[in-house]
């Protein structure tokens, strides 16, 4: 509009002040809100500000409620606890020896859903420490601001319940800084029985999510059983229209890996200080360890090269560990230049278009004044 309105006035009446508001006010506000509106946040926002100017009364995007029941008590097929079958070719063990997750499908039902394998270098019960620390997520997992339980039901295991252990009620906000959702879980424990956990959402409370549901399965490493686990990992999400498509892109497959990520990382940062300290070396069940006694009987000599071998390798997974840890935080850092430097072309882009403007604004009027004095 300003855009407009400029160029009508510079043809109607061709006078150096109106030049100068066209090539200094409206030719950089009509290129920065071009830039703005290629990105969905903010057109996201914009949406929001333009319906909510429309109607007064009410906002323009339904809130969570803690005391209001959701719509509805289930759109997305929930998961079954359990073993998913999944058979692993030379190629998949081998990106999973490389510290790297597998995706793959599994069946449900009429269609399939995307599913995550991912080794980890600690225990199962150092696992599913991490993943059952509901309030500590906020300190571990991407884009999760917050993280609290509200409510913990014990069951006891049985046939009729599925051998189920525990109920976990937890309201989580997760997204960007500009736009947060909070939703609410209700997690199924089946640790003993069936070595997993799943969860919906909690439908007596309103979820900024349409629907929601997940899986854990974790199992011993079948090449290490004590001291490493294979993590199985799925989700289902459904979004509601207001929300942009970035963030149901992010929650529905960029979460995926994330998740198997960050399990992995603090995980393996758990067990790598009880091997430290000398505490933990087999597990004998989730949340219980058994000390190394070693041998009866052993000679100076051989206990003393024992001792140093195993610090050696505790040194070359420590150097092993750092180097990991660096290693992302320069990727975390070639992510923040690629973002500035962006923002740096954009603004490049913009002062060419001033300047080429300003170069068009001179030569036009200094035609009009020799016309003028003319």
């Amino acid at each position: 509009i300003t855009l407009s309105v400029s160029l009508l006035s510079c043809c109607v009446i061709p006078s150096p002040l109106n030049f100068q508001v066209l090539v200094y006010i409206a030719l950089p506000v009509a290129f920065l809100f071009t830039i703005a509106m290629m990105l969905p946040l903010f057109r996201f926002l914009l949406g929001i500000a333009l319906a909510s100017s429309v109607s007064k009364s009410n906002v323009a995007v339904e809130a969570s409620n803690f005391s209001k029941a959701h719509a509805h008590t289930g759109k997305v097929e929930p998961f079954t606890p359990g073993d998913p079958k999944i058979k692993l070719d030379g190629k998949a063990t081998s990106i999973l020896s490389a510290g790297k997750p597998y995706q793959t499908q599994v069946q449900t039902g009429d269609s399939g859903r995307g599913l995550v394998i991912q080794d980890v270098d600690a225990p199962t019960h150092v696992v599913w420490d991490k993943i059952l620390d509901f309030d500590n997520y906020g300190n571990m997992v991407p884009k999760c601001f917050e993280s609290k339980n509200y409510k913990i039901i014990d069951h006891k295991p049985t046939k009729a319940n599925n051998f189920l252990e525990k109920e976990i009620f937890t309201r989580m906000k997760v997204g960007f800084p500009m736009l947060k959702l909070e939703y609410f879980v209700r997690h199924f424990v089946y640790i003993q029985h069936h070595k997993a956990l799943t969860w919906t959402l909690d439908y007596t409370k309103e979820s900024d999510f349409d629907d929601s549901c997940g899986y854990w399965y974790i199992a011993p490493h079948p090449d290490n059983p004590e001291e490493k686990t294979r993590l199985y990992y799925s989700v289902g999400v459904s979004m509601f229209d207001w929300v942009p498509k970035f963030v149901v892109d992010f929650m529905s497959s960029k979460a995926l890996t994330d998740a198997t990520a960050w399990v992995k990382k603090f995980s393996e940062i758990e067990w790598a200080k009880e091997v430290a300290k000398g505490g933990a070396s087999k597990s004998s069940g989730a949340g219980s360890q058994v000390k190394d006694k070693g041998p009866l009987f052993s000679l100076p000599f051989f206990g003393n090269r024992q001792k140093k071998e195993e610090e050696e390798r505790l040194a070359r997974e420590a150097a092993e560990k750092a180097a990991m840890e660096a290693q992302a935080e320069l990727e975390e850092k070639k992510k923040l230049i690629v973002v500035r430097a962006g923002f740096r072309r954009y603004l490049l882009v913009s002062l060419v278009v001033v300047l080429a403007a300003y170069n068009l604004n001179t030569v036009i009027a200094g035609g009009f004044l020799k016309e003028k004095s003319a």
